[in-house]
Formats: C-alpha cells, sequence, structure tokens
C-alpha cells in the first residue's frame, strides 16, 4: 500500500497551519503575494502539498488565487469570520447532545486534560499551543458524537485556523477563552444536554463579541501587489508585526502599529 498521499496530506496540513501564522504575524502582510516555488524551496519541500496548502487557505478566505498572479494574501472579512461563530454553536451543540449518552470518564479526563494545556499556554502567553489545544477539545467532543457527516461539515469550517485568527486579534483575553470551556466540560460531566447546548452558545457569544470588536475590516490594494519570501523552516516564527494585522495595544484599547519588530 501506498502511503505518500497520506504523507504528502500531513504535510500540506503542516505547512497551512505555518503560512496562516506567517500572515497572521505579518510575514505576509494583505496584499502580498506567497509563490509556490519559493515557499517550496524554502520550506524544503516539493510543490504538490505546498499548493495543497494554497489552495485549502483561498478555501478559508485568507487568499485569493487568480490565473497568471498567483496567490495573494487577503484580509478576511469580519462578517466572514463571525459567519464560522453562529454556525459552529449549533454544530457543536448538537455534537454535545448526541455524545452525551456515548461519552466515558476517561473521554472526560482526556477533556480535562485540553483544559488544562489551554489556560497553562494562555497563561504563557503560548497562543499557538493554546488554539490547537482548543481545536483538540472541540474536535474531540465532535468525534464522540459519531455521527461522520456533522464531523465533515465541522471540520469544512476550519476551526484551527480560525481559533487561532481569534486569539491572535489584539486585545483578546487568551485566558477568557481558555476558560470558556470550563461551563462545558461541567455540563458534559453531568450529563446535562440542555446545560451544554447552553453553555456552546455562551462560547460562542462571548468568543464573538470579544472578536467583534477587535478585528477591523481593512481595504484590499487591487494593484500594488507585493512579494514576500517564505520563513526559512517551519516552525521557526517571524513575528514580525506590520500593516494592518499589526497591532500594539494599550489596555482595551488597539492603535495601528507604525513599525516593524522582528
Amino acid at each position: 500500500m501506498n502511503d505518500a498521499p497520506i504523507s504528502r496530506s500531513v504535510l500540506s496540513d503542516q505547512i497551512k497551519d505555518h503560512l496562516i501564522e506567517a500572515i497572521l504575524t505579518g510575514h505576509y502582510p494583505p496584499g502580498s503575494r506567497i509563490v509556490e516555488t519559493r515557499v517550496a524551496k524554502e520550506l524544503g519541500t516539493s510543490q504538490a502539498p505546498v499548493r495543497e496548502a494554497l489552495r485549502d487557505l483561498e478555501a478559508l478566505g485568507v487568499l485569493e488565487i487568480t490565473a497568471f498572479r498567483g496567490a495573494r494574501v487577503r484580509h478576511p472579512s469580519k462578517a466572514e469570520l463571525l459567519e464560522a461563530y453562529e454556525i459552529r454553536a449549533e454544530l457543536e451543540s448538537l455534537g454535545a447532545r448526541l455524545a452525551m449518552p456515548r461519552i466515558s470518564d476517561a473521554d472526560l479526563e482526556e477533556l480535562q486534560s485540553y483544559l488544562d494545556e489551554m489556560q497553562t499556554a494562555a497563561d504563557a502567553g503560548k497562543t499557538h499551543i493554546e488554539a490547537a489545544a482548543d481545536v483538540r477539545f472541540h474536535s474531540r467532543v465532535i468525534q464522540l458524537a459519531g455521527n461522520k457527516t456533522l464531523e465533515r461539515v465541522w471540520r469544512y469550517l476550519e476551526p484551527g485556523s480560525r481559533t487561532y485568527i481569534t486569539l491572535v486579534v489584539p486585545g483578546v483575553n487568551a485566558r477568557q477563552i481558555a476558560d470558556l470551556h470550563v461551563p462545558i466540560l461541567e455540563a458534559l460531566r453531568g450529563r446535562d444536554s440542555d446545560q451544554a447546548v447552553t453553555a456552546y452558545h455562551q462560547h460562542f457569544q462571548t468568543a464573538s463579541e470579544m472578536f467583534n470588536g477587535r478585528w477591523v475590516d481593512e481595504p484590499e490594494p487591487a494593484d500594488s501587489v507585493t512579494e514576500a519570501s517564505a520563513p526559512t523552516a517551519i516552525g521557526r516564527r517571524r513575528a514580525t508585526r506590520q500593516a494592518a494585522i499589526a497591532t500594539t495595544t494599550d489596555g482595551n484599547r488597539s492603535t495601528p502599529a507604525t513599525t516593524s519588530r522582528p
């Protein structure tokens, strides 16, 4: 059996995760091109998984791919990102109800470990680790629902990338985001479907309100498109704060940054 397609898919996910982080930290600002051949060369991969990663990011709405111009970074609108909160609230409430009679004590301990990891990462300012644990928590409940159609639709929303987008918005309280999972886990422990539905809706409403007040829609440059090269290795973060995504915070107030910093 040839496992090359599986390996390529895993690599594509790693590249996609790497690129979304580079975009959100400002290494690839809105309007910049991401050149497939250059990314493949600088990350030491073939072009195929890079191409798959770029297509996935286009589906997410982070990139725009056009003939002869390639992939260009776009700034997702607030409306696009907020829509995902509404849909996830409904899908995950359904998932919790379906999972309720199937969930075991071992499953609950697994979910607790993800919650602990989120809280620890939030306190340490490790946004990417918190986002990964957050998605594992939500993904596990969806898996426990035992409904493949629900799981497929849920994964189409790219929960990992959208969770990371939320957490990197300046001024968002990462610890509060982590703590929103506490009432969900309590409802699952109590096998209380109604409480779980309420907890999920409160979770996404609070996260939505937090995000809504801080994400700024920016006009996308139509003609002045620049090129940016990839960081030298997957997993190495160049945290340059620039363009529209980069901001500095002053309490609860955010203002655009005027300089980049390494």
